[in-house]
Formats: C-alpha cells, sequence, structure tokens
C-alpha cells in the first residue's frame, strides 16, 4: 500500500478534530480528488476508526430512518462491525453518503443530540443530493471542499519541502535566485503533464513515467464516464463525454454552445454543463462588470467560461504530446496559453478558504467590436484586484490597463514565467495615473 502523501487539508481536519465546538463535517469535492485518504489519515489519530459505506453496505443504510435516534444507530453499527463507537475515541466516519437522504439529514442529529461525537461524511456524487436538499443542517453541519492537489502539494509530495518554503519567502523586492526560479518553472512544466489527481501524483513519485501517468488519467476519464449514467438525468452518456470535451477543447476561451454541436438545443447543452459542475468536473468562470464587491452581484451568465476539473486529465483528454510541455522554452504550447490560464484559475481554487465554495470570476468588454478581456478577478482587503495570466514571458497589457482605466484600479497582478518583480505604469489616457503591477511567478499563485 501506497505512503499516504500529506495535503494542505490536513491540518484543518486535526483543528476541526480538537474543537470542543465542532459540528460533523462534509467532506465535498468530486471523485477520487482523496476524500476518504485523507479521513483514513486523520483516524489514525483516534483509538477507533469506524468506516461505513452506504453504497455497498446497504444493511447499514436501514439504520438511517427519518425518525431517527443517533445514539441507537451507533450502538447498531459498532454491533454490526465490531468496532466500539466511543464519543472522543471514535472517528465515524460514513462514505457515499448521497445514496441516503435520511443519512444526510441525520448529520444535523449528530450534532444536537451527540456532539461530543467525531463524524465525517464524504460521497462522490454527493452535489446531486444536496440539491434535492436545500436546507439540509444549516447551522449544523459545516462543509470543506477538497480538490486534486495544489502545486504546492506536488512539490510536497516529492519532498521539495525546502524549495516551497523558500518560494512562499519570495517577493518582489526578494525574487528567487535564478536556478531555483529555472527548477520551479521545469517543476511546473511536469505538473501541466501530471497535474494533481492522487493517483496520478502516487505513480509519477513512484515511477517518473509520463506514459504511466497518462494510463492513471485515462483510467480516471473512464471512471467519470461510468458515473454518467448515475446522475439523475435524462441527458444521455454520450452527450456529456461531448460537452465535457468541448470544455477542454474551449480551455480559456467563453463558452460556445453551437461549438458543441449544430442540432443540440442550447438549453440540453446548458444542463449538461450544470450536471458536470455538480459532479466536480468543471467549475464555471463568470463575467463580472467588476465595478466592486460582491463580484458575483454584477455577473453575467452569458459569459462563462469553464475550468476543467484537472490539467493533467485534460492535457491525456486532448492527446497533448508531452514534448509540447516539456522541449518547449515558454509554455506556450499548441494551445496557446489556455493550459498556463487553466492552471491560474484551478491554484486560485485550490489556495480559497477550504471552507467556502470558490466561485470564480473574469471580465470581458462587452462593447462591439472590442475583444479586451482579463483572465480573473479576485478580491483584496476589500478592492477588486485584475489578474492577467501569460503563457511566456512576453505580452502585451491593453487589456490591463483598460480595465484598471475603466474601474478606476491602481493595482494589478501580472503572472506568467517570470521571475517575482513589480512595474509601473504611467497612464498618459487617465491624466497620468500610476498603475502598480506585482508581477507574480505562475508557480507562485499560493504566495497570493
Amino acid at each position: 500500500m501506497a505512503e499516504y502523501i500529506h495535503r494542505n487539508i490536513d491540518s484543518e481536519l486535526i483543528a476541526w478534530k480538537e474543537d470542543s465546538m465542532r459540528k460533523p463535517l462534509l467532506l465535498r469535492g468530486a471523485r477520487q480528488v482523496g476524500k476518504s485518504t485523507a479521513v483514513r489519515n486523520l483516524g489514525k489519530g483516534f483509538k477507533y476508526f469506524v468506516e461505513v459505506n452506504l453504497e455497498s453496505q446497504p444493511s447499514i443504510r436501514q439504520l438511517f430512518t427519518k425518525d431517527i435516534d443517533v445514539h441507537r444507530t451507533c450502538e447498531a453499527i459498532s454491533a454490526t462491525l465490531g468496532i466500539p463507537v466511543v464519543a472522543g475515541k471514535t472517528l465515524l466516519f460514513i462514505d457515499e453518503i448521497q445514496v441516503c437522504q435520511e443519512a444526510i439529514m441525520s448529520l444535523r442529529y449528530f450534532k444536537e443530540d451527540y456532539p461530543e461525537l467525531h463524524v465525517i461524511a464524504a460521497g462522490s456524487l454527493l452535489e446531486f443530493t444536496l440539491e434535492e436538499l436545500p436546507s439540509f443542517g444549516v447551522g449544523r453541519i459545516r462543509s470543506i471542499y477538497m480538490y486534486p492537489f495544489s502545486f504546492d502539494e506536488f512539490l510536497l509530495a516529492q519532498g521539495l519541502d525546502t524549495t516551497v518554503d523558500f518560494k512562499h519567502k519570495a517577493t518582489s523586492l526578494s525574487p528567487l535566485p535564478e536556478a531555483v526560479h529555472n527548477k520551479l518553472v521545469e517543476q511546473l512544466k511536469t505538473f501541466y503533464l501530471v497535474g494533481g489527481m492522487p493517483a496520478a501524483i502516487t505513480e509519477w513519485v513512484e515511477s517518473k513515467s509520463y506514459i504511466e501517468c497518462t494510463r492513471v488519467h485515462n483510467d480516471i476519464l473512464d471512471t467519470y464516464q461510468d458515473d454518467f449514467s448515475k446522475y439523475k438525468s435524462r441527458i444521455s452518456p454520450a452527450l456529456l463525454r461531448q460537452v465535457l470535451r468541448s470544455v477542454a477543447l474551449q480551455a480559456g476561451c467563453k463558452f460556445v454552445f453551437r461549438q458543441v454541436a449544430d442540432d443540440i438545443h442550447s438549453s440540453v447543452i446548458k444542463e449538461a454543463l450544470h450536471l458536470l459542475t455538480l459532479a466536480g468536473l468543471i467549475k464555471p468562470v463568470t463575467h463580472s462588470d467588476g465595478n466592486g464587491v460582491p463580484l458575483g452581484a454584477e455577473e453575467n451568465c452569458n459569459y462563462t467560461k469553464y475550468l476543467f476539473l484537472d490539467l493533467g486529465l485534460m492535457q491525456t483528454m486532448l492527446g497533448t504530446p508531452a514534448a509540447n510541455v516539456l522541449l518547449s522554452s515558454d509554455v506556450d504550447f499548441v494551445n496557446k496559453g489556455a493550459a498556463s490560464e487553466m492552471f491560474a484559475g484551478l491554484e486560485l481554487v485550490k489556495n480559497h478558504d477550504c471552507f467556502q465554495k470558490a466561485e470564480m470570476y473574469y471580465w470581458q468588454n462587452l462593447s462591439r467590436g472590442t475583444n479586451a478581456e482579463i483572465d480573473y478577478l479576485v478580491v483584496k482587503d476589500g478592492i477588486v484586484v485584475p489578474i492577467e495570466v501569460k503563457a511566456s514571458t512576453r505580452g502585451s497589457m491593453q487589456s490591463l490597463w483598460l480595465f484598471m482605466r475603466k474601474k478606476g484600479l491602481h493595482r494589478a497582478i501580472r503572472t506568467s514565467l517570470e521571475n517575482f518583480g513589480e512595474f509601473e505604469y504611467v497612464d498618459k489616457e487617465s491624466q497620468d495615473e500610476v498603475r502598480h503591477v506585482d508581477v507574480v511567478p505562475l508557480y507562485a499563485l499560493s504566495n497570493l
């Protein structure tokens, strides 16, 4: 059995374990991002660990009823599995909880009637069931969101702890030594191909083989596509496959429905996108006018881009040759920077507060005859901050200057393969206002 590779979420799980005011925890995220593995690792810190799978153990599922008594249910689980369920000493893990609505509803009673017991639940297609339960436990259950490995976690998996620490200390005034910078760029190219799925990371650590990682990716993609028949929908698995592939092909661009197929109604494609979003396979990045906070107050869902769950999976699905990445001097390969934009968006999601669902926004000039666009908008200290992604170390900044001028902003972030730095731009078209731009390398977006 492979050794456990530590995740950033581990520290949050340990803090939850020690919190006397904790609530039952609902671990949310796509299939195969490492949810169950992280909980089992946490279970090592308890005297007893009880794991039940409501999909593969229907007899356990029957213990969760509408008029549930959680003490009695725990006694029955303990008797069935032969493992003590003792408050303060046992971690109860309810996996694949999405197959039983009563079990999800019961989580609130663990908080009310048995708060001293540590309870975590998870499920691979959980969001489909939660959508049908709009108020399943408001205030009594805490959600925590999990994603594939971030770039930092990828480095840590290879034992590069010192490099990660050094990177986190770098600033525009104290950039990285060239040797460290070059090493991180090489690691970044590798990550573009390996991606962040735990099984692919494990394979890479053991074999350093891109071919084997590609095989792992194909297995995972097969698993996701096998799930399509479980989606509670009339949309065919074939169409879901078609839409998922189209998301990969349209990476970095506003999603155009007719590029999926000419003969399929947009409402059907829209529903397919919604289902793939619920499954966690894609994440919408919605246009916002970006005039202020919250960004979601000015969103326009008619202009949406999508992030693919994992860059490695996406490259495999599109058949991107490894040489196109590894031998390129500036990672401006095949899809002309779409991979870099995808990587940046995924890093922003993965480094978001794990107790909140990450909402993603971008800006596009909607005036006719213009194509100015800002890749991502984030909020720092209550101020909108635009982020421009450049696949290489070159590129025009006209969209950025236009956006900052329109919105009266004076701070922005450019991320590319450059080392840390900063520069100022005197805007001649706006009374010589000074715009400040922080340059943050793509590999260091977690520093934000």
